[in-house]
């Protein structure tokens, strides 16, 4: 319902505006059909032009002092009311006086800086700013600001020489893990009561990606399958590693797999057959649920946990797969993985852990483990559920972040549970979960 009051209302607005722009267009085509009037509008366009950039300067209080001024200008001189005549001159030289501090160019060559361009959660990170004067004359003084996230920058502007360069440093908090957007920057020029504001925009706006913070895991924890080629199936194959058995030869059979010995002994051509390996495989599933955490800090341990359990398989060169219960994550690299990481924020739906456990049923193919990381609210009853889910086969190992419970394993079904407390604890008690 609220959202087709917004489309009505929306679309009323975007209809008065049409209405008035056409008004305006037939007002100034009726206008141009009478002698001389066309010849006037084409000569005196760029001041109409400059004009109404210089009116949208003034704000609602440089308004409202203009317009008491005039009317006490007017009515004190009808009146003949000294006092009141002279608040109107007051207020319209104030006013006037405010629209003269704007007038001017700002001849200004601006960077933004940023001293990196990724960090870690807590790490320091610091911003600059280069104004410069372009121009051949000393220019006025100016008001410099910047939207730093959800915060505003700004500093004071000095007078610069010709040639002159002003920089200013500042530092950008990083206690939570988020993309922050720096800038744009805007060199704004006002009068002291703020009737009269003219900014210009000088940058683009930077990102500045704050990681979450990760811990390294041990190899023998974290490979999760101790194997140098692969895991071995159950499916023969002609051509691979792990031997099998021999059988009676059949053409079109490389012959590069004969074994002659065992065929000189049966008198028989004789093949070798192998098992089919394939390379680990480790599917790292985060619940971004907010129903599955009690509190934001859970999340942000549980965003933690998959980010170490994620770099550790890539440093491991092990096939990756990093998903959520709302979509698949791209982590083809270290960064990539963080920054897709960093980007996450809570959404809603049905219980995360069941819902991927799903997923990688359905999604995943060759899969060797499955790590589902969740909040204390999910309970076992839902790991169970999961488990039942994945395909067999597939080791499950769950890692639950409970900060009132104690660090340790439990089972849950065919689920190993992890429950950490921070993540500083991940590292001792995944190595527990895998002896």
């Amino acid at each position: 319902m609220s959202t087709e009051r917004s489309a009505r209302t929306a679309g009323s607005s975007t209809t008065a505006r049409t209405a008035g722009t056409t008004a305006r267009t037939s007002l100034t085509q009726r206008l141009s059909t009478i002698p001389g009037v066309q010849g006037a509008l084409e000569r005196t366009r760029a001041q109409r032009l400059a004009t109404a950039r210089v009116l949208r300067w003034v704000g609602a209080i440089g308004w409202a002092a203009l317009v008491a001024g005039v009317v006490a200008w007017v009515a004190g001189r009808g009146l003949g009311w000294v006092e009141l005549f002279v608040v109107g001159v007051v207020l319209v030289t104030v006013f006037l006086a405010a629209l003269a501090f704007t007038l001017g160019r700002q001849p200004y060559a601006v960077i933004l800086r940023l001293s990196e361009s990724r960090v870690v959660v807590g790490e320091r990170a610091m911003a600059g700013v280069v104004v410069r004067n372009t121009s051949a004359h000393h220019v006025l003084p100016a008001r410099i600001e910047m939207p730093v996230g959800q915060a505003e920058v700004a500093f004071a502007l000095p007078g610069l020489p010709r040639g002159g360069e002003h920089e200013e440093l500042f530092a950008i908090p990083t206690a939570r893990r988020a993309v922050i957007a720096v800038g744009p920057v805007r060199s704004v020029r006002g009068d002291p009561l703020g009737l009269v504001r003219r900014s210009m925009t000088w940058t683009d706006v930077a990102e500045l990606y704050v990681h979450p913070r990760t811990v390294r895991l041990a190899s023998t924890a974290a490979g999760f399958l101790h194997d140098l080629e692969g895991a071995t199936t159950r499916d023969i194959t002609s051509s691979d590693l792990a031997f099998h058995a021999l059988r009676e030869y059949i053409p079109g059979d490389d012959r590069r797999h004969v074994h002659w010995r065992s065929s000189a002994r049966t008198g028989k051509l004789m093949v070798r057959q192998f098992e089919e390996t394939r390379r680990s495989h480790v599917v790292v599933a985060l619940s971004r649920n907010a129903a599955d955490y009690y509190d934001d800090e859970e999340l942000e341990i549980a965003v933690s946990s998959a980010g170490s359990l994620g770099l550790q398989a890539l440093a491991e060169e092990k096939d990756l797969t990093v998903l959520t219960s709302h979509e698949v994550l791209p982590a083809l690299s270290r960064r990539q993985l963080l920054d897709n990481l960093t980007r996450l924020e809570t959404g809603t739906g049905p219980s995360g852990v069941v819902t991927m456990a799903r997923a990688v049923a359905r999604d995943v193919e060759h899969a060797s483990m499955a790590i589902l990381v969740c909040g204390s609210t999910v309970s076992p009853r839902d790991l169970r559920a999961a488990g039942a889910v994945l395909p067999v086969g597939v080791r499950a190992l769950a890692v639950r972040v409970d900060r009132d419970a104690e660090s340790g394993l439990s089972t849950v079904g065919v689920v190993t549970v992890v429950t950490v407390r921070a993540l500083d604890e991940l590292p001792r008690t995944l190595r527990k979960a895998m002896r």
